[in-house]
């Protein structure tokens, strides 16, 4: 049989898929192809609309050997497992002369646990949680979610939390649900042979293709216990979320709810003299949290390290007393002993890394107007650890619309631990960076338009030239507004003003579930959907409901960000631009995601509208407008408004 060209099976899953090929797809999948050969590493952007995720699995289906894709969200995990590999893999098994197996794989919390499901949750938690699933009419919504999730239990085929639809609270599937750290372990619980998590990771072991998500790939590097299977190609798509999903896999936290919970978990299970010192050094860290202002700590304060290192002690001691004791009156005994190591093994990893007091690491306090105090570690930066995990032993496909900031790859490169492009030497992974395009028309069919006049958003207070330009562009485009707003109080702001002042419908993040507002918002073409982080992200509404961006403000991190703050620091004692380095890469990255939500197909037409005269006016402006597709640019207020009423005038005689 002779073997099929890249071009042939390219062919057949853009046929399959009911695509059309695209110049910037097959070139894509030939860098695809050539980093895979060479064992290289390649950053591919690639636009909106190029199919990018038949550009890398088609060379990666052809190459044999196994692969893991590891996607940020899950829209796009459902839509390669459920859409895409299904298609292409009858596409090019005729051609291949195999049939390539793919299979997801997640944390194991993501999977019902039959143990937890049957025994029940092995301890009694303090928050009277309704546990009897055989009542008769259970009256709370977690009773009646708990029931649901029993008889999905009888039905479901993965035990995959993404199954259960409709969806439940993360209260209601923590109560049949497991970490990794909670977990019996396979060959002692009496439900091992049924386990939904290892059948997963039995499938994933014998696929060709496995499908998992960025935090398990963060787990994989940092915890150094393989989780992931063995493979020779790793494909990143959604690459640009990857830096700060791996900085939330490797942060530690410690409340004074999650020790006190540790307390009363071990308190069953080991004498009294250690269940006492954890006891104590529990009280103490709490009444230090109720005195804690948010703000970084860069030296931890004395007291606070007296008490960590006394958490660290008395934690240590009962886990040592864990090992000693036996409690045969505790029903399900290794299930409860289980759980209360985990709890108090995490009390003793975050308290240790504390006051270990690390220069790679930030410490800081923050507090929640619902949940009280928390104390955070995060470290300082991913970028060696994700040199010297990722990119040895296999070769790795980073893909996304936005990887290329004012201009090239190397800001978004450093974050992963790369040397600038082409830098040679021993142990620096050898890469290229390739922007394959858009088959968008992007200056034909979007206009960037910044509003120089108005006054520079101020850190407090409201901008009422701000507002009266929002009215008049919202008003000249009949609705169609997606508006992204850099904190959800200014999003509030904006819709209640607007509210006040036009008779167009205002749908807001958090009146609503996310799921709920972006399907009313792409119903109906004359409603305003206003929003914070989350919408920059993951609106795709294509057609007439979207023909307006607006962007209240440059999105830089928030000067007390203490992580950010400390990252900007360090760039500058090095001797490097902090604020370019992170504060305009992370804004950069994010306008570039929030412009790109315009033109989702080839025949949208609007206008991106950033109502701050920072773009036009800083010197960093430049990099952050290089940093976003290439719309046809203005600065003038009337030309704006009459391309958006032409725009509106036509959608409205297409009955849209």
């Amino acid at each position: 049989m002779t073997k099929p060209s890249l071009s042939e099976l390219l062919h057949a899953a853009v046929t399959a898929v009911g695509g059309v090929e695209r110049p910037g797809q097959v070139t894509m999948a030939e860098a695809v192809a050539e980093v895979i050969d060479d064992n290289s590493h390649l950053l591919v952007q690639a636009g909106t609309g190029t199919g990018k995720s038949l550009g890398y699995l088609v060379p990666a289906l052809a190459h044999g050997e196994r692969v893991v894709v590891a996607t940020a969200t899950l829209a796009l995990q459902r839509q390669l497992v459920e859409r895409d590999l299904p298609r292409t893999v009858d596409a090019l098994s005729p051609l291949l002369g195999r049939r390539p197996e793919y299979a997801m794989l997640k944390g194991r919390s993501n999977y019902l646990c039959l143990h937890r499901l049957n025994e029940g949750v092995p301890q009694e938690e303090e928050d009277g949680l309704f546990d009897q699933f055989e009542a008769a009419a259970p009256t709370s919504k977690l009773g009646q979610d708990l029931l649901r999730m029993r008889d999905w239990a009888d039905e479901t085929e993965t035990g995959d939390r993404d199954n259960l639809t409709p969806g439940v609270s993360d209260r209601a599937w923590a109560q049949i649900s497991v970490s990794s750290r909670e977990c019996l372990g396979a060959t002692k619980c009496a439900y091992g042979a049924e386990c939904f998590a290892e059948m997963a990771r039995e499938r994933a072991k014998l696929a060709d293709v496995v499908i998992t998500n960025h935090a398990l790939l963060a787990i994989d590097a940092i915890e150094g216990a393989p989780v992931v299977p063995q493979h020779e190609v790793l494909i990143v798509d959604e690459a640009h979320e990857l830096v700060s999903r791996v900085t939330g896999v490797a942060t530690g936290e410690l409340t004074p709810g999650q020790v006190n919970r540790a307390v009363r978990r071990a308190a069953k299970l080991v004498n009294e003299k250690a269940a006492d010192s954890l006891q104590t050094a529990a009280e103490t860290f709490e009444r230090l949290m109720e005195l804690a202002l948010p703000g970084r700590l860069e030296e931890i304060p004395e007291d606070l390290g007296y008490a960590l290192m006394a958490l660290r002690d008395a934690a240590r001691t009962v886990i040592s007393a864990m090992g000693a004791t036996r409690d045969r009156s505790v029903q399900d005994e290794d299930a409860v002993r289980k759980q209360a190591l985990a709890s108090v093994e995490s009390i003793h990893t975050v308290a240790e890394r504390i006051a270990n007091g690390s220069e790679w690491d930030v410490v800081w306090y923050e507090r929640h107007d619902r949940f009280g105090a928390s104390l955070r570690v995060a470290p300082l930066s991913v970028s060696g650890l994700l040199r010297e995990k990722l990119f040895n032993e296999r070769s790795v496909v980073l893909t996304s619309a936005t990887l290329k900031l004012g201009g090239d790859f190397n800001g978004v490169g450093a974050s992963l631990g790369l040397a600038p492009e082409g830098t040679e030497g021993e142990d620096v992974p050898q890469w290229k960076g390739i922007d394959v395009g858009s088959p968008f028309d992007y200056p034909k069919q979007g206009i960037l338009y910044v509003a120089r006049h108005l006054s520079p958003p101020g850190r407090e207070g409201s901008r009422g030239d701000m507002m009266d330009e929002l009215t008049e562009l919202v008003e000249a485009a009949g609705g169609r507004t997606l508006g992204l707003f850099s904190s959800m109080r200014a999003a509030q702001a904006a819709a209640e003003e607007l509210r006040g002042r036009l008779d167009t419908p205002i749908l807001l993040q958090g009146e609503e579930t996310l799921g709920e507002l972006i399907k009313a918002f792409a119903a109906d073409p004359a409603t305003c959907l206003f929003g914070t982080l989350s919408l920059w992200q993951g609106v795709d509404v294509p057609g007439p409901s979207s023909q307006l961006v607006v962007m209240d403000r440059i999105p830089f991190p928030r000067p007390d960000d203490p992580l950010m703050s400390a990252r900007q620091k360090a760039v500058e004692q090095a001797g490097g631009n902090g604020f370019m380095a992170v504060a305009a890469t992370h804004a950069a990255l994010l306008m570039a995601q929030g412009a790109g939500r315009l033109v989702r197909a080839s025949g949208d037409r609007g206008v991106v509208a950033v109502l701050d005269p920072r773009l036009a006016n800083a010197r960093y402006g430049s990099y952050l407008r290089a940093s976003m597709p290439d719309f046809w640019y203005t600065t003038d207020r009337n030309q704006a408004r009459r391309s958006l009423a032409a725009i509106d005038a036509r959608a409205k005689s297409d009955g849209q």
